[in-house]
């Protein structure tokens, strides 16, 4: 059985529209999908307009990927089968909205203090209608020749450490978890790997996590290696959360994982997919 929590359209910094990315999750036979795009719910509302649950095997799950801060780190929470229309959940996305915004405004003002004048008016034409993310930032600086590759844009410019990487205008990790949980969602701690913590900070992480209200963890994102994946059950277990996994699709690429995930893969806890499928349909695996 193959799902997916953890995807993104147009609607935020992928390459498939919404309707894409659907049509590309049914000829692959994916039984559960989220769009889970960076701090907005417009890529879920434009798959769900078109998608007919009657007789359709894929079964479209609420989501999104939101932005946060814990003791000075960007986090990621995901949350999924949240009400999208919940006040509580609408504000805080507007909240963040308005972050993203004033985010953009001050790194295109270090850019242009770099030498890339227009980098904001730059970025936000290649956004277009989506949320301006720095990837919108890269795309302009190599459109305009100021780097050779997506990848070098990141490297010099916009990536951990960076003139680019702006973290100062994130809500905290206990008010965005609020917000999915009061909304009636699910909170899940999206690759905890990737913040490059300690053993004992990450730790400190989901203790601070699942005091916000946060239940799962993500134990598969993109492509990791056995052990990381072996850390990352050892983590659930230890703090007592359900486990989610997701290919973290953005676009087609020779370092990035196809949409879809194998549950066999994922070892023996339990799963924030069985919300979504019937119990008799759930797979139920040994914990190694």
């Amino acid at each position: 059985m193959l799902i997916d929590f953890h995807t993104h359209t147009t609607a935020s910094d992928g390459a498939l529209s919404p309707s894409a990315l659907l049509q590309r999750a049914r000829n692959r036979g994916i039984r559960l999908l989220a769009i889970t795009d960076h701090d907005t719910v417009a890529g879920y509302q434009a798959a769900v307009a078109e998608y007919n649950p009657l007789g359709n095997a894929l079964r479209l799950v609420p989501g999104v990927e939101l932005s946060c801060v814990w003791s000075g780190v960007t986090v990621h929470v995901v949350g999924l089968g949240m009400d999208c229309e919940h006040p509580v959940f609408v504000a805080g996305l507007a909240r963040l909205a308005a972050a993203r915004t004033e985010r953009a405004r001050v790194i295109g003002e270090r850019l242009a203090k770099l030498g890339f004048p227009g980098a904001l008016e730059g970025a936000l034409q290649e956004a277009g209608a989506s949320q301006v993310g720095r990837p919108h930032f890269a795309a302009w600086m190599l459109a305009r020749g100021h780097v050779d590759s997506l990848a070098r844009a990141f490297d010099r410019y916009l990536g951990r450490g960076k003139p680019g990487d702006v973290k100062a205008f994130w809500p905290e990790l206990e008010d965005v978890t609020a917000w999915i949980v009061q909304a009636g969602g699910v909170a899940v701690l999206a690759h905890p790997l990737k913040y490059a913590l300690t053993r004992s900070k990450l730790r400190r992480l989901v203790a601070d996590f699942v005091a916000a209200g946060g239940s799962a963890v993500e134990i598969l994102n993109g492509r990791q290696t056995p052990e990381q994946s072996r850390q990352l059950r050892l983590l659930a277990l230890e703090a007592g959360l359900e486990v989610s996994a997701g290919s973290d699709f953005h676009q087609d690429s020779s370092w990035g994982a196809e949409v879809g995930v194998e549950l066999r893969h994922l070892g023996g806890l339990r799963g924030v997919w069985q919300r979504w499928l019937p119990p008799q349909e759930s797979p139920s695996v040994e914990v190694t």
